[in-house]
């Protein structure tokens, strides 16, 4: 039996876009030990997934290079047969050299692929998507073609967010931790407005979107807008998604889950684009973004924190309707 480990320590939907590599080995290695490494605070994406054996979290926020110190030993006392490193940055790195893995797999980027038995190339922009440039890490495990990512929300899950489909319904996910990633309120509000009047709207987001998703909702004058913000799990919040008339997102973690669970999506792209690879997955879906050629898009793979040019056209020029 072997036994891998998939490290992807980054933010939700680089997590959710990993799981991928978990499904295609689990169809070549089917009586194999897969565990998954990954940040404090994204665990609960990866409750009930039937094929992770033991999900390690490193606490990146208290005390991060002590905790780093710890789950490098934890990883080493496990004697992983294959390490597959998802990430660039010289911390996954770290660990994964000290891993004592007889397989060591990364990109090329990252600081310490040198000491890697394996390394691939990572290129953004070349009309691949990132399960794509994922499974190039595998591909020699297993096969050259990706498998779709996929989360597993639970029957409580399930249960739990049945109240809210009692009539049919759309979701929206207004938030991005990255403001030029982030359609602005005012289409928000006109994208409601478009809306049937039979149909209800719920706004997900975490805790720190509670405010945000608020004022959207006061603004859109809509009795059908439910804000629901902080109040789901991610796992719930994919229940909600999978069986919505649709969801709409932005080019953020909402997008994956919708194509981690083959949830209908409209994707909304401002400062970023579908080129960069990040793009839904799902068999119903709909990119939108601004129609005239803007010589300053994108700014940059991530999004920024304010437009750069100071006049936000990549979203403010979208058409709604």
């Amino acid at each position: 039996m072997k036994k891998f480990l998939v490290i992807q320590t980054a933010f939700i939907g680089d997590v959710i876009l990993a799981t991928s590599i978990v499904e295609k080995l689990i169809q070549f290695y089917p009586e194999s030990q897969i565990d998954f490494l990954l940040r404090k605070g994204n665990e609960g994406l990866l409750e009930n997934h039937p094929f992770i054996n033991e999900v390690l979290i490193w606490d990146k926020k208290n005390k991060k290079y002590d905790n780093l110190k710890q789950i490098t030993k934890q990883v080493a006392r496990s004697r992983y047969d294959v390490v597959i490193n998802l990430q660039r940055f010289a911390s996954s790195g770290l660990i994964t050299t000290l891993s004592g893995a007889k397989q060591k797999i990364g990109f090329k980027k990252n600081p310490l692929s040198f000491s890697f038995t394996k390394k691939v190339e990572h290129q953004i922009g070349n009309g691949k998507h990132e399960i794509e440039r994922n499974q190039l890490l595998i591909a020699e495990l297993t096969d050259s073609r990706p498998s779709k990512p996929k989360l597993y929300p639970s029957n409580k899950n399930y249960e739990d967010v049945e109240q809210y489909k009692r009539q049919e319904y759309v979701c929206m996910a207004p938030t991005s931790v990255w403001f030029t990633k982030q359609l602005p309120k005012e289409k928000w509000i006109q994208l409601i407005h478009t809306i049937k009047d039979k149909q209800m709207i719920y706004l997900l987001g975490g805790k720190a979107d509670l405010e945000q998703c608020e004022e959207i909702k006061l603004l859109s004058k809509n009795k059908n807008v439910v804000n629901l913000c902080g109040q789901l799990s991610f796992l719930e919040s994919a229940a909600l998604m999978q069986t919505a008339k649709m969801n709409y997102v932005n080019d953020s973690a909402p997008l994956h889950i919708c194509s981690a669970t083959d949830a209908p999506v409209t994707a909304f792209f401002c400062s970023t684009v579908p080129s960069f690879g990040f793009g839904p997955l799902s068999k119903n879906k709909k990119i939108i973004e601004v129609s005239g050629k803007l010589n300053c898009r994108p700014c940059g793979l991530h999004g920024k924190k304010e437009c750069p040019e100071g006049h936000f056209k990549c979203a403010y020029e979208i058409n709604i309707n």
